[in-house]
């Protein structure tokens, strides 16, 4: 039976109770195969009374029929006599649910959850039990204990199963109660609602009840402390927590104010078109960014922003090339942009086809502001420490190791910058356009040694042809006069070009005199073969004649006009005919 929807388990009834010594609930029998305990209830200040004893009654009918129904129970688990019965524990039985979880209740000090147990005994119905009752035990606190049958503790209303509560084990009659053993501090919970007052909230629980005398004050009195405790730490916890959402929610402002800067706000940029005078060099492939960049640094414009936005607004912005550039400093990133695309702002060395390395000296020298003689020197003493390959080094009565490795090209120069710079990444133009060409692969088969000598033919087709079809041709002359079974000129070239080089001239007319009689390695009338070495920079129209000649057998030419027109002759009769041409055109 359940005490009106209370659950299963046992509940001690008060004698008043209506429904007191009902006979039709199996499980209470269960109870009078344990061995008897001391109650809590023979604690009060008045011993219980039974109301059997009181009326008279010598014999309880209910323990009667208990009686009758353990001897049934004994007999038929095979025993004869009750006393050699053991008591059974709740679970091994085939009894309804409600006694399962009886045993665990009692072990706690507890009947029914939330209210202290009693042990049933068989005699607990007989005056043995009852006298037991008037005698009461002394209180261990030295306190007087209320009767629970005269609270309404006794009967409090019914409770779901979740709700119940289960209440701490009571001390036995005689034994003080034990020291509460300390609590483990509890996890920390999120702090952000912690506090540091000691009030009661309409959210907190009510602390269930520990019971009566001075222990259970001591207990709560203990939690309270702690509860204290743990709201202080939540509080600090939670002022560390609000410190850092502020610094959090400052920086996400900060970036959020530069974002929208950056996307929707104007860039910071200088107003006019600047002062001064300032020489920039842009690397080979440098974006709009990089090249504000190298702007800003230089102090010509204010930011990069401004920049980039200025060149996507100029329709000419993305044809700004690579090189040197003499701007000014603090200029509107419009202007920038504006002076860039002028020529006249580019401070590029420009190298043209043909020209010798005194040429790009002076050059240098010129745009670095340095001593006249200075590059030259560098040149010729960190030649190999400059890029050459290989097979350029190390070849004999050669007057400029340089010589046709300046190729012909727009290389930045600017104010600050070293001399064996712009040297360098002449060098380094000069060999990407060789290896692309296979020079070293080439040269068996057109007869020469090795790639120093194909560039040497290029820098004479350079120097003496005019157009393309003339750079063909004459690769064919020189072709031809450098065939060992010539006998027209002996395998010599005989050039003019070799001469002036020799003589650091450009001259049409040249004494024949000087030419039959000086013996320099240079000078291509007395020398047989190839000069020593380039007499100029080729440029790619005289790489590509030289290693693709024409098959016509032309073995002389002459500027007839004396500039720009070049004629050819297979023979020396021929010859004769186009030099008298020249003499009347130049006379």
């Amino acid at each position: 039976m359940t005490e009106y929807g209370r659950g299963p388990g046992s509940e001690p009834w008060h004698p008043t109770d209506p429904l007191y010594g009902d006979q039709g609930w199996e499980g209470q029998q269960q109870y009078h195969q344990q061995p008897h305990q001391a109650t809590p209830y023979a604690q009060g200040d008045q011993a219980y009374q039974d109301p059997y004893a009181q009326q008279g009654y010598g014999t309880d009918p209910y323990a009667q029929q208990q009686a009758a129904y353990q001897q049934q129970q004994y007999q038929q688990q095979g025993y004869a006599d009750p006393q050699q019965a053991q008591p059974q524990a709740y679970g091994q039985t085939g009894w309804d649910q409600g006694a399962q979880g009886h045993e665990a209740y009692q072990e706690q000090g507890y009947d029914t959850p939330g209210h202290p147990g009693h042990v049933y005994d068989g005699n607990w119905e007989t005056g043995q039990a009852a006298m037991a009752y008037n005698a009461p035990p002394a209180d261990p606190y030295g306190g007087q204990q209320p009767d629970l049958y005269g609270t309404p503790e006794a009967y409090p209303p019914p409770q779901p199963p979740g709700r119940r509560q289960q209440q701490p084990p009571q001390p036995e009659p005689g034994h003080p109660e034990p020291e509460p053993e300390p609590e483990p501090e509890p996890e920390e919970s999120h702090p952000f609602f912690g506090g540091d007052d000691d009030g009661p909230h309409e959210d907190d629980e009510p602390a269930p009840r520990r019971g009566r005398g001075r222990g259970g004050d001591d207990r709560d009195r203990e939690r309270r402390g702690k509860e204290r405790k743990r709201k202080g730490k939540n509080g600090m916890a939670c002022l560390v927590v609000a410190a850092v959402l502020v610094g959090g929610v400052g920086g996400i402002g900060y970036f959020g104010y530069q974002f929208w800067q950056g996307q929707f706000g104007e860039a910071p940029d200088y107003a006019g078109g600047g002062s001064g005078e300032v020489q920039v060099e842009i690397p080979k492939g440098a974006f709009g960014n990089e090249i504000g960049n190298i702007l800003k640094q230089a102090g010509v414009v204010k930011s990069v922003d401004a920049f980039v936005a200025a060149q996507k607004k100029n329709e000419k912005g993305n044809s700004i090339q690579a090189g040197a550039y003499t701007l000014k400093k603090e200029m509107s990133a419009e202007s920038a942009v504006a002076l860039m695309l002028d020529p006249a702002s580019q401070a590029n060395l420009i190298i043209p086809e043909g020209k010798r390395n005194a040429w790009v000296y002076e050059q240098i020298d010129t745009r670095l502001g340095l001593d006249p003689g200075s590059t030259k020197e560098i040149a010729v003493s960190k030649a190999d420490s400059l890029g050459l390959p290989d097979w350029a080094k190390n070849h004999k009565n050669v007057k400029d190791p340089l010589e046709g490795f300046l190729f012909p090209a727009s290389y930045p120069v600017a104010k600050g910058s070293k001399p064996e710079e712009a040297l360098k990444k002449m060098v380094s133009r000069a060999n990407q356009e060789y290896t692309k060409l296979d020079l070293e692969g080439k040269a068996k088969a057109h007869g020469l040694e090795n790639a120093w000598e194909l560039v040497t033919v290029a820098s004479l087709v350079q120097a003496e042809g005019k157009t393309h079809d003339d750079f063909r041709k004459m690769a064919e002359v020189i072709y031809n006069r450098l065939q060992p079974d010539n006998t027209e000129t002996n395998r010599k070239l005989q050039f003019d070009s070799a001469l002036n080089y020799l003589k650091g001239q450009s001259e049409i007319k040249i004494s024949e005199n000087e030419a039959n009689t000086n013996q320099d390695p240079y000078n291509t009338y007395t020398q047989v073969g190839l000069p020593p070495g380039p007499i100029s920079n080729p440029g790619v129209e005289a790489l590509a004649a030289m290693l693709d000649p024409t098959k016509d057998g032309w073995m002389y030419f002459v500027a007839t006009d004396g500039m720009s027109k070049t004629e050819f002759a297979k023979t020396y009769a021929e010859f004769e005919k186009l030099k008298d041409k020249f003499n009347a055109n130049t006379n």
